[in-house]
């Protein structure tokens, strides 16, 4: 399936990546769910609705799904929302739990057939085959919606090269700070903002 992704470093990186998408343009009317799972612990009410401001200058339709917990996302509507709409924005937060909830679940089904995502920080870490675990820097399995690449935030020097040590050099770790975005089409990455932006493969800084 051919699928679109693209990974903003922030709710700011997001909103100038919807400018330079001329989103009102190409998709009048255009319909976004906002997933905040990953701000369960610091609030999904606020994290979608700092999402939803970005929204307004843009002649879109939003609407939050309260994905909090594994309980929410046998709910019917939330899946069959997410398959419909035009993209799905994740919230950031804790890559974690928004794995602990998506894994194995309608809403994580429904994300992985979606054909247009935006995640913010932390959560695009969780889609790729690899995940950074946020506590240690290892490698483990994610959503898997993607291979070849790895996300994390930024870290001390020492954890990031603890993290690129355990990865194989068929994997680029992506260092996704506040500003970067990058974008997936057709099966490649991009990186179409690289302010803040680290890409490495092994020990070595590279380009994707």
């Amino acid at each position: 399936m051919e699928r679109s992704i693209a990974a903003v470093g922030s709710v700011a990186a997001f909103a100038t990546y919807l400018s330079d998408q001329s989103l009102s343009a190409r998709t009048p009317g255009a319909d976004l769910v906002v997933l905040p799972t990953a701000a369960a612990f610091t609030g999904i009410a606020q994290a979608a609705v700092g999402v939803a401001r970005v929204c307004d200058e843009f002649n879109v339709k939003v609407e939050a799904l309260m994905v909090g917990d594994r309980a929410s996302t046998s709910e019917i509507y939330f899946a069959s929302r997410i398959l419909e709409a035009t993209m799905v924005v994740l919230c950031d937060g804790s890559s974690l739990h928004a794995l602990s909830v998506w894994r194995d679940s309608p809403v994580g089904e429904a994300l992985a057939r979606t054909r247009r995502i935006i995640a913010i920080g932390a959560s695009a870490s969780v889609l790729g085959e690899i995940m950074i675990d946020p506590r240690g820097g290892a490698p483990t399995v994610g959503l898997g919606l993607f291979s070849g690449v790895a996300f994390c935030a930024p870290a001390v020097e020492d954890q990031l090269q603890r993290t690129r040590s355990l990865l194989d050099e068929q994997t680029a770790l992506v260092v996704l700070g506040a500003r970067g975005v990058l974008t997936y089409d057709s099966g490649e990455w991009r990186v179409a903002v690289d302010d803040d932006v680290v890409v490495s493969r092994g020990l070595d800084v590279t380009e994707l």
